[in-house]
C-alpha cells in the first residue's frame, strides 16, 4: 500500500501541465474547505474549483474496474468506501458553493484541461460580473 501513490500520479501530472500552460495557476493536492479532512488533487480556490483525478481501480471506474480475485471481501470493500466517500465530498463541496469536476484516470487530458480551463474562465468571467 505504501508504493500507491496518492498524489502526484501520471494523469494529474499531465492534466496540471496543460492547465498551466494554459495559464491557470491552481493549488495542487490541497483541502477546499478547512474543516473537511479530505484534498482534492486540483483546487482554484477563487472561484471554488475543486478537481479530481480518480483512479479507474480505487474509485471502482464503471468501464474498468475488475474485482480483485485475492482477498474480494476486504478490496471491493474498501472500493465501496472509497466510492461513498467520494459522494459524500462531491455533495459536501457543493453545498459550500464549489464546482466538482471529476475525471477518471482513462479519459484523455487535453478533453479534461478543455472542461476545467472553460469551468474556471466561466467562474471567473462570473466572479468579476458580480464585483462590477
Amino acid at each position: 500500500m505504501q508504493a500507491i501513490r496518492s498524489r502526484d500520479t501520471k494523469p494529474e501530472r499531465l492534466l496540471r501541465r496543460l492547465l498551466h500552460a494554459q495559464g491557470l495557476r491552481y493549488r495542487v493536492a490541497a483541502r477546499p474547505l478547512p474543516g473537511l479532512r479530505r484534498t482534492a488533487d486540483i483546487v482554484f480556490r477563487p472561484v471554488r474549483v475543486a478537481v479530481f483525478v480518480d483512479g479507474c481501480y480505487w474509485h471502482g471506474c464503471p468501464e474498468h474496474y475488475v474485482a480483485p480475485k485475492t482477498n474480494p471481501g476486504y478490496w471491493s470493500g474498501k472500493v465501496a468506501t472509497n466510492v461513498a466517500r467520494d459522494r459524500d465530498t462531491t455533495q459536501r463541496l457543493e453545498e459550500a458553493g464549489w464546482l466538482v469536476l471529476r475525471f477518471w484516470e482513462h479519459q484523455p487530458a487535453d478533453e479534461c484541461a478543455a472542461v476545467v480551463s472553460q469551468a474556471v474562465l466561466a467562474r471567473r468571467k462570473a466572479l468579476l460580473d458580480r464585483r462590477k
